[in-house]
């Protein structure tokens, strides 16, 4: 990855290793990439607009920054706990203000400090890292002016001028507050520091000097914050994975630097200091510290291939098995998106699983030679020279695989973890059974791995597309083409998704990569809990739901993308509860409100009523048995990454 110049440089990459006991190297760098890509069909199956993407980087999809670089006009982004736009002239800085209602928690833009820059014309995003991203202001001339460097968690902003750069702004009238100065718009209050001439409404910054604008919390003057604030020059992630948790640590050069911690932070955050004041957001109060670093904890959950079904009786076992030979049977043609298709090998692949605990010998056959001889299909390197669906290019524009037979807008990149997740959990399921087949499948397997997981950069793809550290869950929009930021619906899927790489790691004997995708998974659990199946509300009178159906960078709501039915809220943060979806039942006490609201009197006979009376067995007390006496009303509604089979292989196991 080409990183930043001069005093907004990221870390050098002796500063980006990781530390004595954090996980292994992975075997998926571009050395292990490059003759995998040579051997892909490669095409570019749509034209994304990209206009603000410096020459040299690996375009950012899935990214909480992705709306800066793509689209005809750059998006706002939110990197906590400010917000933060592009101008035709400059830049915006503000604090988000917390609006709830019943269906939605939003950030709306608060009052905003409008700097313009002489000379600016455009902007482009020249460098980016872990957790951080450097937008170049650059004239008409395309020569660099300022360059900005956005840090997740920072309520700071660090510039450095490539030239003599003066920046007005368009409200408010800076003022001396002790070593800094201060503006007042509205009610917010900014802060400007460092090697800076100010007077009035201009900061005056010489070449190669830098500065940092600021935003307090409320009760902090600007005047006992600036001496706490440093420039940061860039960003590095490490972690550790142990036995029963991972730890995750976000790095800061230099340090220390201010950085607040969301809640799924503070509820294990390893040894910060005093917090310096909090910030009102739509995740709930962000404590601020000074730091060079912010670590916590995640509990680890187990990732398997299948359900355990050694402790099923006689009649349990009797009943799975009549069920999975009837399922088997019954099967359609596999679809050919890589959405629903990919949904449908997961299916055969449970009930493979499935078949083989309760000596369906027959059906298990039937299963596995199907679903082989479709991953087999799938994972030919040059099987889109043949035909148009069951395939995979290599996009070298945007840097990724693509599916030859979009859905969800996959040729964008949206959705890309759901997608291949579903297959790299299938593939991780057959291999383990029948290991012969792994190097078979591997080329495609791989590419796939390294198009939603890849460790690092490596020119063909981007660090791990989707996942963001700091935030600590993926996102789902390609291209991010919304004035909220990102934002992520399924987060089971999400988990499922690094379960599945864990899976395939694992058959690939590839120890460091199956240690990264156990932390994603770890981290992916730990959010989808704390914002999603089982959050705190109690800072949003107001909202009226238990449970939130889509994240944004800047708001929270209950509703889902494609449907407006209460049942599709709860099933999309629930589906497929694969083997590998422990968390789910983490929250027992809030199970209950939940599906109450998702099914109103209890009719699970209904479009997505099958993933809610699974969720409803995680309750406790008689919550199993209601659900395996009410299974057989939902035969009818399964969805088509499921089956009866598995319903009640989840319900007898728990």
């Amino acid at each position: 990855m080409a990183l930043g110049l001069g005093g907004l440089a990221a870390c050098s990459p002796k500063s980006r290793q990781a530390p004595v006991g954090a996980a292994p190297s992975t075997a998926l760098d571009r050395d292990a990439v490059a003759p995998l890509v040579a051997a892909m069909t490669t095409r570019t199956l749509k034209t994304l607009s990209m206009p603000r993407l410096a020459e040299g980087l690996t375009p950012p999809t899935n990214h909480w920054f992705s709306g800066l670089v793509f689209g005809d006009k750059p998006q706002p982004v939110f990197p906590l706990p400010v917000g933060f736009g592009l101008t035709s002239s400059g830049f915006e800085l503000w604090l988000p203000k917390v609006v709830v209602s019943d269906k939605t928690i939003g950030g709306e833009q608060g009052p905003r400090l409008t700097m313009s820059v002489d000379g600016a014309k455009g902007a482009v995003v020249s460098a980016y890292d872990d957790t951080s991203v450097v937008v170049q202001l650059r004239d008409s001339a395309g020569a660099g002016v300022l360059e900005l460097r956005l840090v997740q968690g920072s309520p700071t902003l660090a510039l450095k001028a490539l030239k003599d750069a003066t920046l007005t702004a368009s409200a408010g009238t800076f003022s001396a507050a002790g070593t800094a100065w201060q503006a007042t718009v509205g009610e917010t209050v900014f802060g400007v520091t460092g090697d800076v001439t100010v007077a009035d409404t201009s900061v005056k910054v010489a070449s190669g000097r830098t500065a940092t604008f600021f935003v307090p919390p409320k009760g902090v003057g600007v005047a006992d914050l600036a001496a706490k604030v440093k420039a940061v020059t860039g960003t590095s992630v490490t972690y550790e994975v142990g036995s029963s948790e991972v730890t995750t640590t976000v790095h800061y050069a230099p340090g220390p630097a201010l950085v607040v911690a969301m809640p799924h932070h503070q509820s294990s955050l390893v040894s910060p200091g005093g917090p310096l004041g909090s910030y009102e957001s739509v995740f709930g109060p962000l404590a601020l510290y000074a730091t060079d670093s912010l670590t916590w904890r995640a509990k680890r959950w187990d990732i398997r291939t299948a359900l355990d079904l050694s402790k099923l009786n006689a009649d349990e076992r009797s009943r799975l098995s009549k069920q999975v030979t009837a399922d088997v049977a019954s099967s359609k043609p596999y679809p050919q998106d890589t959405y629903f298709g990919g949904k449908s090998l997961y299916r055969d692949a449970q009930l493979l699983e499935i078949a083989k605990a309760v000596g369906a010998n027959d059906a298990a056959k039937t299963v596995k030679d199907r679903l082989t001889a479709a991953l087999q299909r799938w994972t030919e390197p040059k099987g889109a020279d043949a035909r148009g669906t069951e395939c995979f290019v290599y996009d070298a524009t945007y840097r990724g695989m693509v599916g030859l037979q979009a859905s969800f807008g996959s040729d964008e990149y949206n959705d890309h973890h759901f997608h291949y997740g579903y297959f790299l959990y299938a593939a991780g399921v057959l291999c383990a059974d029948d290991p012969a087949l792994t190097t078979q499948l591997a080329p495609v397997m791989d590419l796939l791995a390294a198009d939603i997981a890849s460790p690092t950069d490596t020119g063909y793809f981007p660090q791990r597309r989707t996942f963001d550290a700091y935030a600590s869950h993926s996102w789902a929009s390609g291209t991010s083409p919304f004035a909220d930021g990102n934002n992520q619906e399924s987060t089971a899927e999400a988990a499922h998704a690094w379960a599945g790489l864990a899976l395939w790691a694992r058959a690939r004997g590839n120890a460091g990569l199956e240690q990264e995708a156990i932390w994603m998974h770890s981290l992916e659990a730990q959010t989808a809990l704390a914002y999603w199946l089982a959050p705190d509300m109690s800072a949003f009178s107001g909202f009226h739901h238990s449970i939130i159906g889509i994240g944004w960078g800047a708001k929270r709501d209950y509703a889902t993308w494609f449907s407006a039915d209460p049942a599709a809220v709860l099933m999309i943060q629930v589906l497929p509860a694969s083997p590998s979806a422990g968390y789910l039942g983490a929250a027992p006490d809030r199970v209950g409100a939940a599906v109450a609201e998702a099914v109103g009197s209890g009719d699970y006979a209904k479009q997505y009523g099958d993933y809610c009376l699974l969720y409803s067995s995680l309750a406790g007390g008689d919550a199993v048995k209601k659900a395996l006496d009410r299974a057989p009303s939902v035969a009818g509604h399964i969805d088509d990454g499921s089956s009866m089979s598995y319903l009640l292989a989840y319900l007898m196991t728990r």
